[in-house]
């Protein structure tokens, strides 16, 4: 059960803010905050009021009685291999988690959301290689060969809560977080094109799968899931087959596999399709082109939005008959942080039974 002075440190968290600045805003000393936190002294009404109006937050915040969590096992950088997340990023992500992570608590509450699929834990000592787990798992989810349509559908079949931030303007493709007795969430960034956001979510499941605690090898060997599962070796072997890797051949799979022309060189390169120097002068013509960060928008695809959680919030609304201050009220964050995590919303429907959700 939440303590006040966790609840004080989320909001704290959840704005960016530093003890300093908090406590000059609270009009109190900044031991006298570091002591509220850490659960060393108790407020009084006008301080929790005061709370809740430096940090934009209705007083009920205080009274959430779940559980807040540390840090996610894992943090996907935007530019992987550059260490570009501050412990600030962390403490705002973190915090919009367990905001997010009581939100699904409560959504849940009045809906059955049912797994179609499961996520197997798959222990990769045991396994050798991440490839061979991405193969298990989509020999496991009975998927055919060729490209995954809807990455995100797949993912959401199996119980996972996949959702979308712009991560407080850090630099951050994804994250998960996985506690006892929830769904586990998976965040991805809303502002990164499409074939991004596809790697990132079979990253993320990578994690979901093999990874339990952290490791130093973990997010190499997460990249290396994400990439068989997306591009199985042996679909990549008939597919490049007979072919001369060009720029042009791969901006043409891209839309047929969506995932980055990058991606489709490095499996190039590992099914032995290209030459070395043939895969040195596209990497350069990538880098001179700027494509490294950012790939022509001519070749970009739709992004298969999250369904279940924008079904299960409509459910509320139209189903079950929630106006939307209760929902609010429910979600004990004001309108804006509402919108800026689920999107705008409005009110339908009289009635409330409770609802199942077949994914």
């Amino acid at each position: 059960m939440a303590a006040f002075g966790d609840l004080l440190r989320l909001a704290r968290q959840l704005r960016g803010y530093t003890q300093k600045k908090s406590s000059e805003d609270l009009g109190i000393a900044q031991t006298v905050l570091s002591r509220l936190e850490n659960g060393l002294i108790e407020p009084d009404v006008d301080l929790v009021a005061r709370a809740a109006q430096t940090f934009d937050v209705p007083v009920d915040f205080f009274a959430i009685t779940d559980t807040v969590y540390g840090p996610p096992v894992s943090v996907h950088a935007m530019l992987r291999g550059k260490a570009d997340v501050s412990a600030r990023d962390i403490d705002m992500i973190t915090a919009e988690l367990n905001v997010r992570l009581m939100h699904l608590r409560v959504f849940l509450e009045n809906v059955d959301f049912n797994a179609v699929l499961s996520v197997p834990s798959l222990d990769i000592e045991r396994y050798e290689s991440p490839e061979k787990v991405a193969a298990i798992v989509r020999t496991h989810w009975k998927l055919p060969r060729g490209p995954i349509k809807n990455l995100t559908r797949i993912i959401e079949q199996a119980g996972v809560i996949v959702a979308d931030s712009n991560f407080h303007g850090a630099g951050v493709s994804g994250v998960t977080f996985a506690v006892p007795g929830r769904p586990p969430i998976v965040l991805i960034n809303r502002d990164h094109p499409a074939d991004r956001l596809r790697f990132t979510l079979a990253h993320e499941l990578g994690h979901l799968v093999m990874h339990r605690f952290p490791t130093p090898e973990m997010e190499e060997e997460a990249n290396r899931f994400a990439s068989a599962f997306l591009l199985p070796p042996e679909d990549m072997k008939e597919a490049f087959s007979g072919r001369r890797v060009t720029l042009e051949l791969l901006a043409s799979m891209k839309k047929e596999w969506k995932v980055s022309m990058q991606s489709l060189l490095m499996s190039a390169q590992t099914q032995k399709a290209v030459s070395d120097n043939q895969a040195r002068y596209l990497w350069q013509q990538i880098s001179m082109r700027g494509w490294r960060t950012r790939e022509p928008a001519s070749l970009d695809f739709p992004h298969d939005p999250p369904t279940v959680l924008p079904t299960i919030i409509k459910a509320h609304l139209s189903d079950l008959g929630f106006k939307p201050d209760e929902l609010l009220q429910m979600s004990r964050v004001f309108v804006r942080d509402f919108v800026g995590m689920y999107g705008d919303f409005h009110s339908e429907g009289p009635s409330r039974p409770r609802l199942r959700i077949v994914t």
